[in-house]
């Protein structure tokens, strides 16, 4: 087999398997593992993937988020346990910032009888949620409405931000990379995100396993920012070591 053809087809077996180790490619190939390395090397600089502590791992880009209703569909059960371990982490007598998304929407559903808890939200779904929380403090930050996701973003948004302090914050993202920390397509809702991290002691991100390991344009925070992750069973030990390496506590639900 010519080297090229090595190539292409080692490219191929990592899309298919997502990840590989050296030793498997070898023994796949039928060649030593050094040249396997050579290969890796060649390929990663292409772009193409991304060499790991004894393997290989396929790139996978988050260019744009599906619309809201799209997202409320995609690994809802997953969602839903995710939420429940969230809020499993609330005191009550806390303030707390909840972020904008489909998977922090269900955290809020496991509030709703609890005692003495400010949430401050920029989603409008999540405060429509905790209308009948007689015990729960609701504040919207206010900004401008983007209707297709029914959440509030801009200048008068991060102007709320800063000048909070909480105790926790939970984030959602569409990408979390164990290099490039958390991650979004969209350059708008950065300076938001970054607001609510900023405002709080203790930074929760709750992502579905489809979020680990996923690359996208803008880098929100880097991982040394990030105190827990809870994410699905779902997600696999390969993408989640990185993480607990960095020091994050993570829980998998």
């Amino acid at each position: 087999m010519l080297p090229i053809e090595r190539k292409m087809r080692i490219i191929e077996y990592v899309r298919q398997n997502r990840t590989a180790t050296i030793a498997a490619l070898a023994k796949q190939f039928g060649v030593h593992e050094a040249t396997i390395r050579r290969d890796l090397a060649e390929i990663e600089r292409n772009g193409t993937l991304k060499r790991t502590h004894g393997g290989v791992i396929m790139e996978q880009w988050t260019q744009e988020e599906p619309s809201f209703t799209e997202r409320t569909t995609l690994n809802s059960d997953q969602k839903m346990r995710i939420g429940k371990m969230a809020a499993s982490l609330v005191k009550d007598g806390e303030s707390i910032i909840i972020d904008s998304g489909t998977t922090t929407l269900h955290i809020v559903k496991h509030l709703l009888h609890r005692n003495d808890i400010t949430i401050v939200t920029n989603d409008i779904n999540i405060a429509a949620e905790l209308r009948d929380a007689h015990r729960v403090k609701v504040i919207l930050t206010g900004g401008e409405l983007y209707s297709s996701s029914f959440f509030l973003n801009g200048m008068f948004t991060d102007h709320v931000l800063r000048s909070l302090h909480v105790e926790k914050s939970f984030i959602g993202t569409p990408a979390l990379h164990p290099q490039y920390g958390l991650m979004h397509p969209d350059e708008r809702v950065v300076p938001a995100k970054q607001g609510m991290i900023k405002a709080a002691r203790e930074i929760i991100v709750v992502a579905d396993h489809s979020k680990i390991g996923k690359l996208s344009l803008h880098t929100v925070a880097p991982n040394s920012s990030i105190h827990t992750l809870i994410t699905g069973k779902e997600a696999s030990e390969f993408d989640l070591q990185p993480f607990r390496d960095s020091g994050i506590t993570v829980y998998t639900v």
